[in-house]
């Protein structure tokens, strides 16, 4: 293939093995002015066991604004670039955002190559729900921010798809089955299509103690799938139990009860007698 003048190309490169890229995108690569990378080091070895001498600009979080400018006028001049990050798809909880933004809204073609992406390779060998899934990208740092960030996710009912870091991965999991419960299921995808590749299917709970106990299963990058809500039939929804929760602290629990039934749709006695446990305890 030829590449086409004053185009940026969104370019998938592997998220492991070298081998995993398509003849595309080692064309598109080739043939292009230049290389707009994530991080060069990471990019060159790529490029080297490609054969590929086409010269690179590191662009990343940090940089990616002021070099915008620069890319836009390159881009106009009618000089083709190639937008790719250090493994899986760009803008995917990685750099380029503001690029491909820019480029849209001045009417710069934007066409991607489309390659490897670590959440969908985690999805498709992951046994978790596939028709219906949300993406989250990193959790928050802190233990205190992610666990509301758990919160606010705990009811939705899509398979949850997160990024993690060798750093976090184990204090994320203690959050995850904190807040979701340890016997919610998920899947621990680590160092995709790479020479240690795992992927663990259990509960939250053993996935935890699986991490904690092995060192190897500490190391690499991962992406951690998290079983969708299913609500039991018998079982009150943890947002009906948030609304009998602050009710019942300024009014009495029949009232409460009463209320909380007609605002989250849960019946009433239900409602009541759990309001008679929670306030025992």
């Amino acid at each position: 293939m030829t590449v086409d003048k004053g185009v940026l190309y969104v370019v998938a490169t592997p998220i492991g093995n070298l081998t995993d890229i398509t003849q595309r995108s080692i064309d598109v690569l080739a043939q292009v002015d230049l290389i707009a990378a994530e991080d060069t080091r990471h990019t060159m070895p790529l490029l080297r066991h490609l054969g590929v001498v086409t010269p690179l600009l590191a662009m990343h979080e940090h940089n990616e604004k002021a070099l915008l400018e620069r890319l836009i006028e390159r881009l106009t001049a009618g000089q083709t670039v190639a937008l790719v990050s250090d493994a899986g798809t760009p803008l995917i909880s990685d750099p380029g955002y503001p690029l491909v933004r820019e480029c849209q809204r001045r009417g710069i073609r934007v066409s991607p190559v489309p390659g490897a992406c670590a959440l969908i390779a985690a999805l498709s060998v992951s046994g978790l729900a596939t028709d219906h899934f949300r993406f989250e990208g990193f959790p928050l740092r802190t233990s205190s921010a992610r666990q509301q960030q758990f919160r606010e996710l705990v009811t939705e009912s899509g398979t949850l798809v997160f990024y993690e870091s060798s750093h976090r991965i184990r204090a994320t999991l203690v959050d995850m089955a904190r807040v979701f419960g340890a016997e919610r299921h998920a899947v621990i995808a680590r160092e995709l299509t790479k020479l240690h590749e795992t992927v663990i299917s259990a509960q939250l709970g053993a996935l935890s103690q699986i991490v904690e106990s092995d060192a190897n299963q500490q190391k690499g990058e991962f992406v951690l799938l998290v079983a969708g809500y299913r609500r039991n039939p018998d079982e009150v929804s943890p947002e009906a139990l948030r609304v009998l929760d602050l009710l019942r602290e300024e009014l009495p629990l029949k009232q409460a009860a009463v209320l909380a039934a007609r605002i989250t749709g849960e019946k009433r006695n239900r409602l009541y007698q759990l309001a008679l446990q929670r306030n025992q305890v």
